[in-house]
């Protein structure tokens, strides 16, 4: 009996209790030494009241979540990669005369200009001889005859003289392109080594000829 009649009290005052009026009442009071008052109350007694029905302020409603932003798209089409290979460069190693073996950019190696006698062909000096002749000359209806000599410079025979030469080339084999990488890097490595104990002078030609290097082992050998 006691539980049915707590319930029936908590309902009434459910039920009871003040709803908020839609509309709200403003009051404009002025006292006897003329001061102004704004209150949601009546005015006090002795002073004047104008009173102003104003609707009752809302709350406004909240803003719904902004939306997630749309989830980015790997379908777009790529723009093409272009990708520029060369290839790789080869090297030479040149063989000369002598023995001596040394390294070269191109299959001519190092041509050099010798004299004919250093490749064992016989040498002998050309002097000038001395021929005979006659001169005919026609002078004021006049046929004057005279006889001399003139020099003629050279040899008739074809021998090696002084100052002939000829070109000559090393023999050379191009590199396989893993011993072209191989022999880059110990450039590179002695470069360094060397770098240390250089003038200034010769550090920029190093330095040069190193960026070079590293240049032409990434894209000939893949590597740094």
């Amino acid at each position: 009996m006691a539980r049915t009649l707590a319930i029936a009290l908590l309902l009434l005052a459910a039920v009871s209790r003040p709803v908020p009026a839609a509309d709200v009442t403003i009051y404009r009071c002025v006292d006897a030494r003329g001061k102004v008052a704004l209150r949601d109350t009546p005015c006090l007694k002795g002073e004047q009241q104008e009173t102003r029905t104003m609707v009752r302020p809302k709350d406004a409603a909240p803003r719904p979540p902004a939306p997630p932003p749309p989830p980015a798209r790997d379908d777009y089409p790529q723009p093409p990669r272009v990708v520029v290979a060369y290839p790789p460069r080869p090297l030479y190693e040149c063989t000369t005369p002598d023995g001596d073996r040394y390294t070269s950019e191109n299959a001519e190696g190092n041509p050099r200009w010798v004299p004919l006698w250093t490749l064992g062909y016989p040498v002998y000096p050309v002097f000038p001889r001395q021929e005979a002749g006659v001169d005919f000359r026609i002078r004021n209806d006049h046929v004057d005859i005279s006889g001399g000599s003139h020099t003629v410079s050279g040899s008739r025979h074809p021998i090696a003289a002084y100052g002939a030469g000829t070109w000559i080339r090393d023999t050379c084999y191009a590199l396989p392109q893993a011993e072209v990488c191989d022999r880059m890097v110990d450039r590179r490595d002695a470069i360094r080594r060397r770098f240390f104990n250089a003038m200034p002078s010769e550090r920029d030609v190093l330095r040069v000829e190193e960026r070079g290097i590293n240049a032409r082992l990434a894209n000939d050998c893949g590597t740094d």
